[in-house]
């Protein structure tokens, strides 16, 4: 049986400016306490300065790049067999691999004490579009760990 209740999937909300699922996601977990207005100046603050200096024509390409670039293919998963528990790589759902890369991007923005939160969304994202930051260095220790534990992929059930 069961140890955890049924997820059921959130409706998906498209952001007023740029009509795209990605950012209205985006906004929704910059968002805290319920103040979406602020959430949605924040990261369209954020989008508008990651795009100064490049010459893109489409302002989302930056931030699809960069989510894109930050996103784990693959994680570990505790398991416990026989009294002994094993970290298991398992390879990551599309949805919840696009959840796990943009909540590292936020994060890492957060942690970024004493600037503000568009100009640390927006280092963090341009950091990640050119494959290089906080997020893309937390996947690919996510990816090391998974690639140093492959031999307990044989408890994957």
């Amino acid at each position: 049986m069961a140890r955890r209740k049924k997820v059921y999937p959130k409706k998906n909300y498209n952001d007023d400016k740029f009509d795209s699922p990605i950012v209205g996601r985006l906004i929704s977990n910059v968002m805290k306490d319920g103040k979406r207005s602020l959430a949605e100046r924040i990261v369209y603050a954020a989008i508008d300065r990651a795009n100064e200096g490049t010459d893109t024509i489409d302002p989302l390409e930056i931030v699809t790049r960069a989510i894109e670039n930050a996103k784990p293919r693959v994680e570990v998963k505790s398991r416990r067999v026989g009294g002994a528990t094993y970290q298991v790589p398992l390879e990551v759902d599309a949805s919840r691999s696009e959840a796990l890369g943009m909540r590292w991007i936020i994060g890492f923005a957060r942690s970024k004490k004493g600037t503000p939160m568009h100009v640390a969304l927006a280092n963090e994202i341009k950091d990640a579009a050119n494959n290089t930051g906080s997020s893309v260095r937390k996947r690919d220790d996510v990816h090391k760990m998974a690639q140093a534990n492959r031999a307990f992929a044989h408890f994957r059930f």
